[in-house]
């Protein structure tokens, strides 16, 4: 099986179209600073001091979580949302956009 280039992914695809496909909706933003509640573990933002345990930063595709510690790039966040290891992760995601898959012939 190729290689997928996860670098071309991450630039070619935003944090923000995929949190778009998670369906997040920041409570609060600061510029280019989202917060939350958490994709991942889906805190609720009845819950007082937890709604905003989801970080985001959109500008340079970065995000923590506060709650399950969870943190990395869009990718990474994909990955984790869907329960699947980063190379089919980075293979799901283009298919959801309708982009082409970066593939690496050799390494």
């Amino acid at each position: 099986m190729p290689g997928v280039d996860f670098n071309r992914v991450r630039t070619e695809i935003t944090m923000e179209q995929v949190l778009r496909l998670l369906g997040f909706q920041p409570t609060n933003r600061s510029g280019a600073q989202w917060y939350g509640s958490c994709p991942l573990h889906k805190s609720s933002p009845m819950h007082r001091g937890r709604r905003r345990s989801f970080s985001v930063n959109v500008a340079i595709g970065r995000y923590f979580c506060h709650g399950c510690r969870s943190h990395g790039n869009q990718l990474e966040l994909w990955a984790a949302a869907t329960k699947q290891p980063m190379h089919q992760a980075a293979i799901d995601l283009c298919h959801r956009l309708g982009r082409h898959i970066p593939w690496i012939s050799r390494w």
